[in-house]
């Protein structure tokens, strides 16, 4: 069973990241893709391969050679990343329906808005503020006396199972997780719901059918992995700790560690026309350096 589960689970892991680095190659290399919303599109691509390397690699090593033991220090590394860029992920994308929000209701203005000095700000403010969010809860986990049973009940470090480890009360750390946790997520998720309110109601009011579905078929996209995200985040993080059943939490948290990364770069790339030619050209490209390459000279044999 854990040899089919260690197969499975690389499966995903290497769907994920050949997906996600073939989105980042794509926006980088081709020149029509140098826009707003896929200078987001790789940065989103790039914090996924990141936060799915920060636990799949050691749940694999743990199926394939049954060793379960981490030490403290890189259990609070794991934990730290694993929260960091999942904070990450919300005000990414949270960025992202911001800047469809001005490129389907500000048309004229979209350039002037979204120019490249305002990206980079929003962006650089995602991480770093995810950075900063973050630090001051993990710090306090990391500084909770553990002297209870050292076995985490859980594939990775969840701060869940930590903090029930520990040996003092807990119940202010587990309600500021919780408040911080739920601001974060519920804010976030209302800049994503407001700006397709407003997205809609303007597509809505377009005369023409066509200028109707190529806006949709833009969104569409990011409308189904904000629903897959803030829909398992919400279920695990935007309840109080001691509702939360652990051996649901780990079946979700498995969902959003391995499966959704994977699903991310098809979802992205079979709704979107611009990615798929972009996709198109660069194969037909390169078989055609290939075949050229195959009758050149230097490849025939002596």
């Amino acid at each position: 069973m854990e040899i089919f589960l260690f197969v499975l689970f690389l499966m995903f892991y290497l769907v994920t990241l050949s997906g996600n680095l073939v989105i980042i190659t794509i926006t980088l290399a081709d020149y029509r893709l140098r826009t707003p919303m896929y200078f987001f599109l790789w940065n989103f691509s790039f914090m996924e391969i990141w936060f799915t390397s920060v636990t799949v690699p050691k749940l694999l090593s743990s199926l394939l050679f049954g060793s379960r033991i981490i030490s403290f220090t890189s259990c609070m590394v794991q934990s730290f990343f694993y929260f960091f860029l999942a904070v990450t992920e919300f005000l990414l994308l949270a960025v992202m329906s911001f800047d469809r929000y001005v490129a389907i209701c500000n048309p004229l203005r979209y350039t002037v808005i979204m120019n490249s000095h305002v990206c980079f700000l929003l962006v650089f403010g995602a991480w770093t503020g995810a950075f900063s969010y973050i630090l001051g809860p993990l710090s306090a986990v990391a500084e909770v006396p553990y002297c209870g049973p050292n076995v985490v009940n859980h594939f990775f470090c969840d701060i869940t199972p930590l903090v029930k480890l520990s040996c003092k009360d807990t119940h202010v750390l587990e309600s500021a997780i919780f408040i911080m946790a739920s601001v974060l997520i519920l804010s976030s998720l209302a800049v994503t719901v407001v700006s397709y309110m407003y997205i809609i109601t303007t597509v809505l009011r377009t005369p023409m059918a066509q200028g109707r579905q190529k806006a949709f078929s833009t969104c569409t996209s990011h409308i189904t992995v904000v629903s897959i995200v803030y829909g398992t985040h919400i279920f695990m993080h935007v309840r109080p700790m001691e509702s939360s059943s652990l051996e649901l939490n780990k079946v979700v948290a498995l969902l959003t560690s391995v499966v959704t990364p994977s699903l991310n770069p098809f979802i992205y790339t079979l709704r979107n026309e611009q990615v798929k030619q972009a996709l198109k050209e660069a194969v037909a490209q390169n078989k055609v350096f290939l075949f050229y390459k195959s009758l050149s000279p230097n490849a025939v044999e002596r």
